[in-house]
């Protein structure tokens, strides 16, 4: 089994701070509406110490509020653990959670905390909340009853001095109208709720984020200051960033250490073209076969995909039986291609 430095590495563990360390507030780049409305929720949420759901996007920055909420509140010189619930094997829940003891299960030759015990005092991030499995959402709501629990091969209970913050891509109402998530459950984590807005919402950040990055990269990279190009200004505001910030970052990562020129040009965005539907295409040359096709099956995917969920009015379970495919399969193919099944709600 995994030591605790191995559990450590395994999942991202921020120790705690001595009290008389700086706390530096997570940054948040952005001066829209939206974005001032989340900082000021922020603010409310972390004078408390309830459990708490954020919800948003994939890329759009659930982890960095997470951490926000950490630094303004009263826990903010204890640890920060995050863990990636999608991460955690079915037979192993109880275990990464709770640690075990010597001797509790075979080649188990010494004891280990869960990552609970390491945020002991902390704050406790599970990213992916919604991909537990049933038995894992049964040990997490037990848990939140009443903050205690056994490690593996115990017979005493042990006290939890933790907050609790959960995040998800999903919309678990849903997932709970489908059966694939406990509603119990839900009532415990949404004591509190942070929706974290897409970056096409924050259209008046696209511009300050991408200045902000650039600058970040150029430093890391030791680079000479560089600059967007009118047209590539242009373009970053009319892409629609369906992985949001986190893509707008990477997108900016690549360029700064591609460019050749002082002045980042749309020309020097080789994914510009490939990214575009073949019959929107600009130019004559078709590209070579492999990423055509890959292409055109992904168009055909998110197109029919899209229809499917129409006509089952946003039902995923009804959906896959019409496109027949199992459940779990149609549900990859959702998440593949970012579609939200809400939009198609009757």
């Amino acid at each position: 089994m995994l030591g605790e430095s191995t559990l450590r590495r395994r999942w991202r563990v921020e120790e705690p701070r001595e009290q008389s360390a700086p706390i530096e507030w997570p940054l948040f780049v952005g001066n829209s509406p939206e974005l001032r409305a989340v900082v000021r929720q922020i603010e409310k949420i972390a004078r408390s110490d309830a459990p708490m759901l954020i919800q948003g996007e994939t890329g759009s920055g659930k982890e960095l509020a997470a951490r926000a909420i950490r630094v303004r509140s009263a826990r903010r010189t204890g640890p920060f653990v995050a863990v990636n619930c999608g991460a955690i094997p079915d037979g192993l829940v109880e275990t990464e959670l709770f640690g075990h003891s010597a001797g509790a299960f075979t080649d188990a030759r010494q004891g280990r905390e869960g990552v609970i015990a390491l945020a002991h005092r902390g704050t406790l991030f599970l990213d992916e909340v919604d991909t537990l499995s049933p038995k894992a959402q049964v040990a997490l709501l037990r848990f939140l009853h009443d903050f205690r629990y056994r490690p593996v091969g115990l017979s005493s209970e042990v006290a939890a001095n933790v907050r609790v913050i959960v995040a998800t891509n999903q919309r678990l109402e849903h997932l709970v109208e489908e059966g694939r998530f406990r509603r119990d459950l839900l009532y415990r984590l949404n004591i509190l709720e942070l929706t974290i807005p897409t970056l096409r919402s924050r259209h008046s950040d696209i511009d300050l984020l991408a200045q902000h990055f650039l600058a970040v990269f150029c430093r890391q990279y030791g680079l000479a200051p560089k600059r967007f190009h009118s047209d590539t200004s242009t373009w970053l505001h009319q892409h629609g960033w369906p992985g949001n910030v986190r893509e707008l970052e990477n997108w900016v990562h690549r360029h700064v250490l591609l460019a050749d020129d002082p002045e980042i040009q749309i020309e020097d965005r080789p994914t510009a073209r490939a990214a575009a539907p073949l019959e929107h295409r600009g130019d004559d040359a078709p590209g070579d076969f492999r990423s055509a096709k890959a292409r055109a099956v992904a168009e055909f995917e998110s197109a029919y995909v899209k229809r499917v969920l129409a006509a089952a009015h946003g039902n995923v379970t009804a959906a896959a039986r019409i496109a027949g495919k199992e459940r779990r399969s149609f549900g990859r193919l959702l998440r593949k291609h970012r579609i939200d099944r809400g939009q198609f709600d009757s």
